[in-house]
């Protein structure tokens, strides 16, 4: 079992900036791949960002790409995700999953283990 908690969610004007943190617990961390996905109202739960258990491997939504960055920290168990450039069609609740390959995937079904969610709240 891998136990996941986000923090970093608020409330951010347009042009700000968040950094997002997801602190894992359980498993060895660096076994998985980690991914941000985020979940608006009325809308599918998307993959934004997705980096692979060494960090050679990255993905990211064309939405988000030149703004957000997916980091990982083996030594602290942490995944972050630095999102800037924030604009309102970033609002959502974003989670941080969790799944046990040796590559990366934007595929929600892909991933084993999930946080609870924080919620991204992006004014204009």
């Amino acid at each position: 079992q891998v136990q996941l908690v986000e923090s970093g969610g608020g409330l951010v004007q347009a042009g700000g900036s968040l950094r997002l943190s997801c602190a894992a617990s359980g498993r060895t961390f660096i076994r998985y791949a980690m991914g941000w996905f985020r979940q608006a109202p009325g809308k599918e739960r998307e993959c934004v960002a997705a980096i692979s258990w060494s960090g050679g491997s990255i993905y990211y939504a064309d939405s988000v790409k030149g703004r957000f960055t997916i980091s990982r920290d083996n030594v602290k168990n942490t995944a972050y995700l630095q999102m800037n450039s924030l604009k309102p069609e970033d609002t959502g609740v974003y989670y941080c999953a969790a799944g046990q390959y040796s590559g990366i995937s934007y595929g929600a079904s892909t991933y084993d283990y999930w946080g609870q969610g924080t919620q991204v709240t992006v004014s204009s």
